[in-house]
């Protein structure tokens, strides 16, 4: 199961969340939701602050975030004219039985409780209708992204996304995974602050806060490809994992 602690602790810096954190680049959002019928109904479960929900929104079709933390509720509402969030999760998803065509998840799903959450997803789906869990995952195969995710113990590369789910379930057919390369321009204070985000630091005890950000700084400062730089392109890797719902 899931650290709840830390799946909860994102609302404290909600505004700084919407601010800093990657966008879905348009092709990833558009390969998950492939074959849906146009303005269809997608549930964006683990809506956070509505990053995904707006990409889905861009794509002409309807979306209902769910998400549990109040924060991240008000943030979603502040930056996301005319949507509101449901109060709810994975394991108690708000909806009747089949309302939705497409399930979407940005950033989330490593949080939930797998099996209870299937059975949830599986149930608000129609037939034949889409999971798909998105992730935007810092590229370390460059190096200074590499040692950005030691120091800040992200520990989220794309091995552990593609390798760790082989299935979503009895409900679901096989899994087809998506990649899609994707960047952020930011500054050096840029980056420390989406890393202020991350639930390992605002999690964490105000010591080891504090040296991660020294460490930060240091190799912003330091690194032979960054240094004397104004702004970084920070490299990701976006992957979607799609199943349809039996």
């Amino acid at each position: 199961m899931a650290d709840h602690t830390q799946a909860l602790s994102f609302g404290a810096a909600a505004a700084e969340y919407d601010r800093f954190r990657p966008r879905y680049p348009e092709p990833a959002v558009r390969w998950a939701l492939n074959g849906l019928p146009a303005s269809a109904h997608v549930v964006d479960l683990g809506a956070g602050t509505g990053i995904l929900t707006r990409g889905v929104l861009a794509l002409g079709h309807e979306v209902t975030p769910v998400e549990p933390d109040p924060g991240m509720r008000a943030q979603l509402a502040a930056a996301t004219p005319g949507r509101t969030a449901l109060a709810g999760g994975a394991e108690s998803v708000p909806l009747p039985d089949q309302a939705a065509d497409a399930v979407v998840v940005g950033q989330a799903y490593h949080w939930f409780d797998r099996e209870p959450a299937h059975a949830e997803i599986a149930r608000v789906l129609r037939p034949g209708g889409t999971f798909a869990p998105i992730w935007n995952i810092r590229d370390d195969r460059v190096s200074w992204v590499a040692e950005l995710g030691r120091i800040a113990h992200l520990g989220d590369n794309a091995g552990d996304v593609t390798g760790k789910y082989a299935d979503f379930g009895p409900a679901f057919e096989p899994i087809e995974t998506g990649e899609f390369p994707h960047h952020t321009t930011l500054t050096p204070d840029d980056i420390v602050a989406m890393l202020h985000t991350r639930s390992y630091w605002l999690t964490a005890p105000a010591e080891r806060r504090a040296r991660v950000d020294q460490e930060i700084r240091d190799l912003l400062a330091t690194h032979p490809d960054l240094t004397g730089r104004e702004t970084v392109e920070l490299p990701y890797r976006t992957i979607v994992l799609r199943a349809r719902r039996r």
